[in-house]
């Protein structure tokens, strides 16, 4: 279920008296800010943009959102994530940041949200020869570091 000590947790009742645990997600608070935010760097790099929470995509621009929206991350993103790092595709080695679809990221940044990791922003590879630039990884960062603060606010 991906759930960690601390992750916070939205509790429900159902009407037949079931009690429903759901685990937060503040990214997807931002739904809209995050669909405009994907829209805007996704036509600025010209190439896919996905933002994720900590478990799946929650916004998407530049590409069919059926074949993303609600795709878990992969265990590789996670990792990157958790070293709170950023990534850059430069020919060597490879990120798939979706769980079960072999598309490769341009670049990627964490959502960081007072001082927790609360998703990422990932540029797609449009092709296998695409590789990262400069503005790619400009641009996931702006866009992290928009969304974490929006969070915080």
């Amino acid at each position: 279920m991906r759930i960690r000590e601390g992750d916070p947790l939205e509790i429900y009742t159902s009407n037949d008296g079931e009690v429903i645990f759901k685990k937060y997600s503040p990214i997807n608070e931002l739904s809209e800010g995050a669909s405009q935010a994907a829209e805007v760097i996704s036509k600025l790099g010209g190439a896919p943009v996905l933002i994720f929470d900590r478990d799946h995509v929650v916004a998407c621009a530049g590409a069919m959102k059926k074949e993303f929206i609600e795709r878990r991350l992969s265990p590789a993103l996670e990792e990157l994530l958790e070293h709170r790092k950023a990534f850059v595709y430069n020919g060597e080695a490879t990120l798939f940041p979706i769980e079960g679809i072999s598309r490769a990221a341009l670049a990627a940044a964490p959502i960081i949200s007072s001082g927790d990791i609360t998703g990422a922003v990932v540029f797609l590879a449009p092709d296998s020869s695409s590789r990262g630039t400069d503005l790619h990884l400009t641009l996931v960062q702006a866009a992290a570091m928009f969304l974490g603060k929006q969070i915080e606010d």
